[in-house]
C-alpha cells in the first residue's frame, strides 16, 4: 500500500476514535515514534565513536577487554542462577 493511501486510512480511523480516547492514542503514537527514532542509528551517531580507543595503550586495552569479559560472565551467571531457582 502506498504511503499516502495508508496515511489517509490512518487519519480516517483516527477521526472515528471517541474524543475521550484521543489522549491515550496520542500517547501511544508519540511513544511509538520516539522509540523508532531512537532505534535508528545514523552514520553520524555511530561514527562519533570511531577511534575511541585509538590512543589507548595495548596494556590498557587488554585490561579493559578483560574487565568487559568478566562483567559479562558475572551478569550471565546471575541470570542463570536466578532462572534455575525459579524452576
Amino acid at each position: 500500500m502506498e504511503t499516502s493511501n495508508l496515511r489517509i486510512k490512518l487519519l480516517s480511523e483516527i477521526n472515528l476514535i471517541p474524543e475521550e480516547k484521543l489522549e491515550e492514542l496520542y500517547n501511544f503514537i508519540h511513544y511509538f515514534r520516539v522509540c523508532v527514532e531512537a532505534s535508528i542509528g545514523t552514520p553520524e551517531k555511530i561514527m562519533q565513536f570511531a577511534g575511541s580507543w585509538d590512543g589507548m595503550s595495548d596494556e590498557t586495552f587488554a585490561d579493559l577487554n578483560e574487565e568487559i569479559i568478566t562483567r559479562r560472565q558475572q551478569a550471565f551467571l546471575g541470570r542463570r542462577s536466578g532462572e534455575t531457582s525459579l524452576g
